[in-house]
């Protein structure tokens, strides 16, 4: 396995992401954390670093813009002030970074920017084109126009899937915490907890069991950066959780100062079609499956059959991406072969009572190995 200090000195392309709880303080956006962070990056593009940031901070930019008199509720009072904000947020970093000589590129996401193909593809050349200018692409959900079955989810898991997008050999996710807490801290709060300064296999961690609650500003929490370092991580990029609001903290880091929780990346990573095909939409349903179907997934790399299913929850089409349930545990996720409704009727079956059943223009498998990602982070 490479080192961290070989990774974190041989890393060409950076993913930097970077949340609200970082970015603000009581009086909106901290102009003296915007402003080291972009002398940072400055400095990283100075050693030939190609460097795409995920920022947060719109939202609150927007909020303080409108002030105390007008009230932030709901959907379209977020989406308004992100409205207002993002303009604001962009011009704080257009003037930073021009201070240094570099351009920046605003890049407004949703997922179903991601979820067709093709769209994909194009955006994954633009991101190509715009680092190979050297401009620093500065990316955010689009939170003016996104709806709940188009969002991301937060600014972490949009940055695991910018890590298949812009070919990243590493993600720094900035937090306001000094990294991660070795136990749930709303669990133990009487007693001191150290920070992890490496995670081995992040597979292995029960995150619901480690993580407390979201930050007060923030929509994503431990839980959300760590799901993202497990995403990240199954693509063979590492991620490095570091407390965002110390000065010069990344290239502390880089030098070898022992700070935040470095994630190692899976020894054997998914292919970048998989990890698309896996992250790219929400699971439309589940299919819960046997013993002998788990083995055959778990442990011989199969596909999954129509007789190793037992139950089929939710109303999907061909096609549709689903999870996997064993024993109460979602093990994979995978594309559809069938619908729901023909998965019900031939659930348990074999291939010649499916054939008896749909007649013979049917799939042999309810989901490929080839379309099925193991352990999908979530």
């Amino acid at each position: 396995m490479i080192t961290k200090d070989t990774a974190l000195q041989n890393a060409k392309c950076i993913i930097i992401k970077v949340g609200s709880a970082v970015l603000t303080d009581e009086n909106g956006l901290s102009f003296s954390v915007l402003k080291n962070l972009v002398g940072q990056i400055a400095k990283l593009h100075k050693m030939g670093k190609k460097i795409c940031l995920v920022s947060s901070g719109a939202v609150a930019a927007g909020k303080k813009a409108l002030g105390k008199d007008h009230k932030i509720e709901g959907l379209s009072g977020k989406q308004g002030a992100a409205a207002i904000g993002q303009g604001r947020l962009m011009h704080e970093y257009e003037v930073l970074f021009q201070e240094h000589g570099i351009l920046c590129a605003q890049v407004l996401l949703t997922r179903d920017d991601l979820r067709s193909r093709e769209r994909f593809l194009n955006a994954k050349n633009t991101f190509q084109q715009l680092l190979q200018w050297n401009v620093v692409p500065i990316v955010n959900e689009n939170d003016t126009v996104v709806i709940h079955e188009l969002k991301f989810g937060d600014n972490d898991a949009l940055a695991s899937l910018l890590c298949n997008i812009v070919e990243a050999d590493l993600s720094v996710n900035l937090t306001s915490t000094e990294g991660v807490l070795a136990k749930n801290p709303l669990k133990h709060q009487q007693e001191p907890i150290e920070i992890m300064e490496y995670i081995d296999n992040i597979q292995d961690l029960n995150l619901d069991e480690l993580c407390g609650g979201k930050t007060s500003v923030g929509t994503g929490g431990m839980y959300s950066k760590l799901l993202s370092a497990r995403r990240s991580a199954q693509l063979g990029v590492p991620t490095f959780i570091i407390p965002g609001k110390k000065p010069d903290i990344i290239l502390r880091a880089l030098q070898g100062e022992k700070t935040g929780t470095w994630i190692y990346p899976t020894r054997e990573p998914v292919s970048r079609r998989k990890y698309w095909l896996a992250y790219q939409s929400e699971t439309q349903g589940t299919l819960t499956i046997d013993d002998g179907a788990y083995l055959a997934l778990n442990e011989k790399g199969k596909s999954l059959l129509p007789a190793g299913i037992t139950q089929v929850e939710g109303n999907f089409g061909t096609g549709a991406l689903v999870a996997v349930v064993y024993q109460n545990q979602k093990i994979a996720v995978g594309l559809s072969n069938y619908s729901a409704s023909e998965l019900k009727k031939i659930k348990g079956l074999s291939r010649l009572e499916v054939a008896a059943t749909l007649g013979n223009a049917h799939y042999p498998e309810v989901i490929h190995r080839n379309n099925l990602l193991l352990h999908a982070a979530i």
